[in-house]
């Protein structure tokens, strides 16, 4: 699900990693420049004070957004975070370098996302959830000892707004470039003693963004989504009950990638159009959040079930007829069926001199997929294409189960997963003025998985994949992991600011490779890959200088264990050429390091300037040979890890009379070069980017009104957003221009 709900970064803030809340929120920042407060470990604790580093979108930001289309727009608001958009609409995000860049979607990605304290096991769920927000924070560096699951880079939490928000029911109508039409609307509020509900919703549709110069528009990608969800809050006072359900409909059209042989102009793709499939998707959800006293502690407790259900494709080569010779023209589609329940619990209490926090939290996951390719149109029922796929052939065995050409490649597989875990996270006061803060989290992991590889002949005979005759591509096999992961920090408060020092720890658990099976390694120990972890060393400094200033520089070093990486190797096809294959492997090790800064500035009343800057340097170590070659990967950068990056907001309010008021701003986002895999072929790489959006809006206070006009990548780049190698290379490519008015009413 895509929607226009972000815009400009509004505030930057540094905080514990955690559950991070601001309190009452849009109160909590304002143009005189007063120390921000969030809760962590719920406490309320003023933010010079705590150490480790998160950036918040606050509620003004979400609430002024325009234009901008899905998750993936947060990396163009945030230094030091990129998003790989994979198969057109998969978000998977890499913090501070760290973070595999990987489109299947049967693993948690390093970077956990949480929506409403629910995490997100795998990366097509992100997108359907980014309407009626609150705010949205992202936290840097490892996670885990505070909620939710283990994760190796880092969090992001959207938060959407409780029922008990004032004054926040509105209905929004926009239209932009490429026939975008939207709507946003919500109400809630009191419904009677104690009880409070609120529903919301959103529509967007849009048609294809990227020009086809060789078959149907529709392959440009088009959009056609709904979403609805409906909170309800019981509050009794010593306790209370939030009660939330939602459900997606994504029935667009995914868009094609470029191979990179073509010559085309920006924004342009080259495909046939047998690769066009509506995406036929839904997502839905519910969770009880249940809070109450008990003596001193308080007991926070979240129960939820999340699933969806997928079936979507496209044009697998980029290209109409690859290299001029139709035959090895590609298309591929997933079916996916997911289902996910959970529980979180945990205790707090607050001491003179702390605090403590304990918890326990259970998950169990199913997933299923069926992946399918495939040459020219495909017939559903045979499940043969109009041509032969030319990977094909080099899977079938020593004894063909027939004599016709083989045509179609086919994978299924079942995944089981168990996640059991037990944490701890305290903060105590060992002197005036200097703080320890140390957590720790036990987890166990069990993960069952069983598939097969098959082929489909032309005559419609199925048999297994037998590649280089190392058996039938069938079997099953379990992962059972137990891990100890923990962090700890001192922070010591001087008059105007605050110094701390944070060493953490965590880990990405291993899995299968859902994609091709080959042959029968596939499931097999050799066809796994194992889990990676992160050790970080943080210290920084932070505080309020002049009065209007605030400032926070941060100096980190990560090293990383076993980072898990989409390896592309290439083998050879019967008529003596070759493809690339690929799945998801270990590096041996990789090292990240660099600093952070960021400042705030807020000159004149109602001017905010935001200025933040990531330096990053990331470093493969690989010593063993892998996808057939060490050399190839020893000491290049991580994917999508650019050296440095800039984001720079400025907003302006002023009034124009007693009821009416006018906000400018714009937001400017710089990423130098930066690697698509860890081959480091400068071919694969994105050159440095810069993009800018802009916007501004009339607010008609009285009438509760606002007429906003805006514009994203006003730049018009087009750059790679992933990238994968087969028949050449492929990359999905950034949305060209848009630009956009909308109308809202409040009340």
């Amino acid at each position: 699900m895509k929607s226009s709900c972000f815009t400009a970064l509004s505030l930057v803030a540094y905080a514990v990693p955690g559950v991070v809340m601001a309190q009452d929120g849009p109160a909590d920042h304002d143009d005189s420049g007063e120390a921000i407060v969030v809760t962590a470990t719920r406490q309320p604790l003023s933010v010079e004070r705590v150490a480790g580093s998160v950036i918040v979108l606050d509620e003004r930001a979400l609430e002024s957004a325009q234009g901008f289309v899905g998750a993936e727009d947060l990396a163009v608001l945030l230094p030091g975070v990129e998003a790989a958009v994979a198969n057109g609409t998969q978000v998977a995000f890499q913090i501070r370098g760290i973070g595999a860049v990987d489109h299947q979607a049967l693993t948690p990605t390093a970077a956990a996302v949480y929506a409403d304290g629910v995490f997100l096991a795998t990366n097509v769920q992100t997108g359907a959830l980014l309407y009626d927000l609150e705010r949205v924070e992202v936290l840097k560096g490892p996670q885990g000892t505070l909620y939710g699951r283990n994760a190796s880079a880092g969090a992001l939490n959207l938060i959407s707004r409780r029922p008990d928000a004032e004054h926040a029911s509105y209905i929004r109508l926009g239209y932009g470039s490429f026939d975008r039409f939207d709507v946003d609307a919500a109400i809630g509020g009191r419904v009677g003693e104690g009880i409070h509900a609120r529903l919301a919703t959103t529509f967007v549709s849009r048609s294809p963004v990227f020009e086809n110069v060789a078959g149907p528009a529709e392959a440009g990608g088009a959009a056609e989504e709904f979403g609805v969800r409906l909170s309800t809050l019981l509050d009794r006072g010593a306790a209370s009950l939030l009660l939330r359900g939602h459900f997606e409909q994504d029935s667009g059209i995914n868009p094609m990638p470029r191979n990179s042989a073509l010559s085309l102009d920006r924004h342009q793709i080259e495909s046939a159009g047998d690769g066009i499939q509506d995406s036929d998707n839904f997502f839905y959800g519910a969770s009880a959040e249940y809070e109450m006293h008990l003596g001193d502690w308080d007991l926070f407790s979240l129960t939820a079930f999340e699933g969806y259900r997928q079936n979507y494709g496209f044009d697998f080569d980029g290209t109409a007829a690859p290299f001029g010779m139709p035959s090895l023209n590609a298309n591929l589609s997933y079916a996916r069926d997911f289902a996910q329940f959970s529980n979180e619990v945990r205790v707090s209490r607050r001491f003179e001199s702390g605090s403590a926090l304990l918890g326990l939290t259970a998950a169990i996951e199913d997933f299923g997929q069926r992946y399918t390719i495939w040459c020219g149109d495909l017939d559903r029922q045979t499940l043969v294409g109009s041509c032969d796929y030319v990977g094909a052939p080099g899977r079938v065995g020593p004894v063909p189960a027939s004599s016709a050409p083989v045509s179609t490649l086919v994978t299924d597989i079942e995944q089981e997963r168990v996640s059991l875990a037990a944490f701890t996270y305290n903060e105590v006061e060992l002197i005036d003025r200097l703080s320890l803060t140390a957590g720790l989290r036990l987890t166990h992991e069990v993960i069952e998985g069983e598939g097969q590889g098959l082929h489909v002949f032309r005559d419609s005979v199925i048999d297994f994949n037998n590649r280089d005759g190392l058996g039938p591509a069938r079997g099953a096999n379990r992962i059972d992991t137990t891990r100890v992961t923990g962090n700890a920090s001192l922070s010591y408060a001087l008059e105007a600011a605050n110094l701390y020092l944070a060493l953490s720890n965590g880990y990405k658990s291993g899995g299968f490779n859902g994609e091709v099976a080959n042959n029968a390694l596939h499931y097999a120990d050799e066809g796994l890959f194992a889990a990676e972890t992160v050790t970080t060393l943080e210290a920084g400094v932070k505080g309020k200088a002049w009065g209007s200033v605030t400032y926070a520089l941060a100096a980190f070093a990560n090293d990383y264990d076993d980072p898990q990486a989409r390896i592309f190797v290439e083998f050879a096809i019967p008529d003596g050429s070759s493809i690339v294959s690929n799945s998801l492997s270990n590096l041996d090790a990789a090292v990240s390091y660099g600093i952070e800064a960021q400042l705030g500035w807020r000159p004149v009343q109602g001017m905010e300037l935001d200025l933040a800057g990531v330096w990053n340097h990331t470093s493969i170590r690989q010593d063993s040979a892998i996808g057939g070659n060490a050399e190839l990967h020893d000491g290049n950068p991580l994917p999508f890890a650019p050296k440095f990056s800039a984001n720079a907001r400025v907003r302006y309010e002023t009034r124009l009379g007693a009821d009416s008021r006018i906000a400018l701003g714009a937001n400017a986002n710089f990423r130098s070069r930066f690697y698509l895999d860890p081959a480091g072929l400068q071919e694969r790489s994105q050159a440095d980017v810069l993009t800018l959006a802009a916007n501004a809006s009339l607010y008609l206070d009285k009438s509760g009104l606002e007429i906003a006009l805006w514009g994203r990548n006003l730049t018009n780049r087009d750059y790679a957003v992933s990238g994968y190698g087969f028949i050449g290379y492929n990359t999905f490519r950034s949305e060209p221009r848009a630009i956009g008015a909308a109308t809202s009413y409040r009340f």
